[in-house]
C-alpha cells in the first residue's frame, strides 16, 4: 500500500528533519544536534560565518564560532569525507571503515594519487607525525610540479591526504582552521576504532540512518546522503529491507514515488507547525544542499555563484536563502566587513507572490541583528529590499 505525503506535510517534515523547524533556542546539547543531522560540512570560506559554524548556530543560537573545532579536538566527532569534507558524530566512526576502503581503492586507481614520491619518503611523512605528534602540511616543503592551478597541490599535501582519506591519518585538531594530522590510533578513541562490523551490517546502517533523516526519499537520494555506498548497494539493500512505499507531492503538483521507514505514518502525525521564524540560511546547510530536492518541496530554484565569473552571476557571490515558517521566500547578498566591523546587506530580494510587509521586514531586522552579534560586528544600518 503507497502512502500520499502531501506537498505541505514533506516540507514540514523535511524541516523537521533537518532541525530548521523549531526555533533555534534552549539547545543544550550539541552532539545531539550533530547525531541529529548525521554530519556538518566544512568548508574554509568565511564570507559571514564558515559554513559549519552557520549551519550549528542556525540550530543552537548559544553556539559560537570555534565550538566545532573544541569537539574535534575533545574527539567528540572525527573528519572525513561524505559528499564532501564533514565532520561526523565520533559513535559512527565503526560504521565508517568501507567509506576508507573505498577511497584506499579509488585513490589505487587514480593518476592524480601518483605523486612520484617513493614509499620511503611517504613512510618518512608519517614517521615524522609519529615523533613530532601532530602536523600540519606546513611541517613540509615539496612544491608543485609544472604550472600552478588551482586544484594542484604538492605531492606531501596529497600523501597526507591520501593517508586521511584510507583512515592510517586523521584529523587531531585545527588552529585557525588550519588543520592537523596525527595517527588515527592515537586520535581515534580505541572504543570506536577496535569496533568491526561486517560490511553488509554497514551498508544496512548507512542506508536506515539516511533514510531516517531524510523522512523520504528515492534510492538516489539514500546513496547520496552520505555517499558512502554505490548504487547498486542500495538497490540491493532497498530489496530486502521493508519500506513503506510513499507519494510525494511536489511544490509544482506533481507525485514523485519514494521509499520511507515503517514509522513515517507516526512521524507525520506528530508534525507541528514550523516557527514563523525568519531565518537565513547557509548555502551548504542540510536543508538546502540538495538543489533538487530544494526546487522539488518548495519550488525554490537556487545555485550558489561563488565559481560563476562575476560578470555572468544571477544574483551574487555569496547569496543565502532566506526561509520563513515552511516557505523559502527570498535571498540576501550580504558580507561581513571585519575590518570596519561591519555586517553589510548588499540587497535582500523576495521572491514571486511575496512582499515587503512591515512584520516581515522586522523579522528580517532580527535576524540580521541575531546574526551580527553572532560574529561580532555591528550591522549596518542600510537595507536594501528588493
Amino acid at each position: 500500500m503507497i502512502l500520499d505525503i502531501d506537498n505541505r506535510a514533506a516540507r514540514r517534515l523535511w524541516l523537521g528533519s533537518t532541525g530548521l523547524a523549531d526555533a533555534p533556542v534552549g539547545v543544550d546539547d550539541l552532539m545531539q544536534v550533530i547525531r541529529d543531522l548525521g554530519f556538518v560540512q566544512l568548508d574554509t570560506i568565511r564570507n559571514v560565518a564558515r559554513a559549519h559554524d552557520h549551519i550549528l548556530w542556525s540550530r543552537d543560537q548559544s553556539y559560537r564560532e570555534g565550538g566545532l573545532e573544541a569537539l574535534l579536538a575533545q574527539a567528540q566527532v572525527f573528519e572525513h569525507f561524505t559528499h564532501d569534507a564533514s565532520a561526523l558524530p565520533i559513535d559512527t566512526y565503526p560504521m565508517w571503515q568501507r567509506q576508507f576502503r573505498r577511497k584506499r581503492e579509488r585513490m589505487e586507481a587514480s593518476s592524480y594519487y601518483r605523486t612520484g614520491m617513493s614509499k620511503a619518503d611517504v613512510a618518512a611523512i608519517k614517521a615524522r607525525i609519529r615523533e613530532e605528534g601532530p602536523l600540519s602540511t606546513h611541517a613540509f616543503d615539496t612544491k608543485v610540479a609544472g604550472e600552478k592551478g588551482m586544484w594542484k597541490r604538492p605531492p606531501h599535501k596529497i600523501e597526507l591526504d591520501r593517508m586521511w582519506y584510507a583512515g592510517e591519518l586523521a584529523t587531531s585538531h585545527r588552529t585557525g582552521f588550519k588543520k592537523y594530522y596525527d595517527l588515527a590510533e592515537r586520535v581515534i578513541p580505541d572504543v570506536h576504532r577496535e569496533v568491526a562490523h561486517s560490511d553488509a551490517d554497514q551498508v544496512d546502517w548507512l542506508c536506515r540512518a539516511a533514510l531516517a533523516r531524510l523522512g523520504f526519499g528515492t534510492l538516489g537520494d539514500i546513496q547520496r546522503f552520505w555517499a558512502a555506498v554505490s548504487a547498486s548497494e542500495v538497490r540491493a539493500w532497498a530489496s530486502g529491507a521493508q519500506l513503506q512505499a510513499v507519494r510525494v507531492q511536489g511544490r509544482d503538483g506533481a507525485w514523485r514515488d519514494g521509499f520511507a521507514l515503517p514509522d513515517i505514518a507516526t512521524r507525520l502525525n506528530g508534525l507541528e507547525g514550523a516557527t514563523s521564524r525568519l531565518r537565513i540560511v547557509n548555502p551548504f546547510d542540510p536543508a538546502v544542499r540538495d538543489r533538487d530536492r530544494l526546487a522539488m518541496l518548495f519550488g525554490f530554484d537556487y545555485r550558489i555563484e561563488i565559481f560563476v565569473p562575476a560578470a555572468k552571476r544571477k544574483w551574487g557571490y555569496y547569496v543565502y536563502p532566506l526561509l520563513e515558517g515552511d516557505r523559502f521566500v527570498g535571498r540576501i547578498d550580504m558580507k561581513a566587513e571585519r575590518a570596519k566591523g561591519l555586517l553589510v546587506v548588499k540587497q535582500v530580494w523576495l521572491e514571486d507572490g511575496y512582499d515587503w510587509t512591515a512584520g516581515r521586514v522586522k523579522k528580517l531586522q532580527a535576524e540580521l541583528s541575531r546574526m551580527a552579534r553572532f560574529v561580532g560586528l555591528e550591522l549596518c544600518d542600510v537595507l536594501p529590499l528588493s
